[in-house]
Formats: C-alpha cells, structure tokens, sequence
C-alpha cells in the first residue's frame, strides 16, 4: 500500500511533483513493459497491474493474461491515471504496484559466482547518481553475465522505478548490494582473490591489452568526477579506453558497457 500527502495549497505541479516524488522514494512500482513483463517472470511479489483501458496491443494482452494466471489484480485504467503514477513518464501503458525491491549482501555475489563455477565478475558503481546511466549499466551488467553491481548507500541512485525502466527488467535478474564505503567493499573483494580495475581516462593499462580472464571488480566512477580519490587509491589497475575522436570521455554507462563485453570477450575466447 503506498500514500501520498498532497496539500490543497500545492499547485497542481507541485502535486504531480510530490505525486513523483513519493512513488520514486518509495519504490513501489514497475513501469514499461519490458520491466513488468521481467517481474512476472522471476515472480516479483506484485499486488496489482494498471493497463492502459481500450488498449489491444499484444503485449499488455500477454502481460495482462500472465498477471491473471499468477493471481495478480488486473485494473483497466485511463491514461490520465497512469501518467499520473509514472515516474518516468513512458509508463508504455502499464504500471504494477509491487514489493520493495531487496538488496543482497556482497557475499550472495560471489556466492552466485561459486555456484556458477566461474571467477566472479563484478560491477561497482562509485556515485553513478544519473538512474537512467545506473539502470543502463544493469542492463548491460546482466547481458555480459556479470554475477551482481555493487552501489553505495550515499551519493547514488538506489533501485527506484527510473533505474528499473532504464534496465529493461534486467533489476530483476541481477543481484545488486548496496553497502556504506566502496573503498572498503574494494578491500574485502582483493582480500578474497578479486582483482580490481577502475575505469579512467589516462589509466597506465589500456583495455585492449588488460588481462581480465581472473577474478574480477570493473569500477565505474560518478557521472561528473569520476572514481574518487580513495577507491581509485583501491583499484589494482587504471584501465583507459582508447579514443579516436576529438572528444576524450564517455557517458559512465557507454563506458561501462565496453569494459564489461571485454570482459566477455576474453572469458568466452
């Protein structure tokens, strides 16, 4: 169940912005298609499914039937409603109301790995504030096979419905821990065999010719800054991304994204 506070004095932007805010806080809600239809699949606990009314599109057909199947609340809704719980604002015609999303320890990361019989593959997320760039960069964490992301409690965006849109639904295949201090995760992870590389312009070892075949911790710095000065102090390696064009940076998801199928190219090779 979720509430908002809404006062008569707001103006009706205003009431849209706490309205916004308050679902975003809160996390109660998957919005998209390709996310909700994610979140039947893996057994999300949902309470109940707004689908745009009149709508025939097959999708919001296949995921209203699959919703029903599990005994999940179908509600006709009209696209005023919908807006007006989106976070996003491309709610694609369908919003679930659903459990808050559970954090996982760093250990069920390398447990994961174990379990799979290979090095662990991790990304850590130093301040990615953006949820659209941490979402993307879930996104291509699960598709390059990575066992899990690591964020920090402060200074990040957490698991709110942009990150999940953003994803495409892979939040909810991948384990995500969020911990107090990146540099002492970073610590923890090297004591336990994990190398760890951080991705940085002008880093000593370019990424064609890094060797990622070991156990592994890709660290991808804030949007703005970069790694900060402590967990660049934890990285075992500066790994750079050679460029061509006249600009000298990437977006933190695109950059995030090259390292990681690197990472699974050399695996797979």
């Amino acid at each position: 169940m979720y509430f908002v506070l809404l006062s008569a004095n707001m103006s009706t932007g205003e009431k849209m912005q706490n309205r916004e805010n308050n679902y975003e806080i809160k996390n109660d809600i998957i919005e998209g298609r390709n996310a909700v239809i994610e979140a039947l699949r893996v057994g999300r606990s949902i309470d109940k499914i707004f689908i745009a009314k009149g709508e025939t599109d097959k999708t919001l057909g296949h995921i209203a039937s699959k919703a029903r199947e599990a005994g999940i609340v179908v509600v006709d809704a009209d696209r005023r409603k919908l807006d007006n719980m989106s976070v996003t604002k491309a709610h694609q015609g369908v919003v679930a109301l659903v459990g808050v999303n559970e954090y996982c320890e760093v250990s069920d990361i390398l447990d994961l790995a174990k379990e799979r019989g290979e090095q662990p593959f991790i990304i850590v997320c130093d301040e990615v504030s953006d949820p659209r760039n941490l979402g993307a960069i879930i996104r291509s964490a699960e598709c390059a096979g990575a066992h899990g992301v690591i964020i920090p409690k402060r200074r990040s965006a957490g698991l709110t419905a942009i990150v999940g849109k953003a994803s495409a639904g892979a939040a909810e295949h991948m384990k995500i821990a969020r911990v107090p201090n990146i540099p002492s995760v970073l610590k923890e992870l090297k004591e336990k065999g994990v190398w760890v590389y951080g991705a940085a312009a002008g880093g000593s070892s370019e990424l064609w010719s890094t060797d990622f075949s070991g156990s592994c911790a890709i660290v991808i710095g804030s949007e703005g800054d970069g790694m900060g000065r402590l967990v660049r102090e934890s990285c075992d390696f500066i790994v750079s991304i050679p460029m061509a064009g006249r600009i000298n940076s990437l977006n933190a998801s695109a950059a995030a994204s090259i390292i990681m199928y690197e990472v699974l190219r050399q695996r797979r090779g």
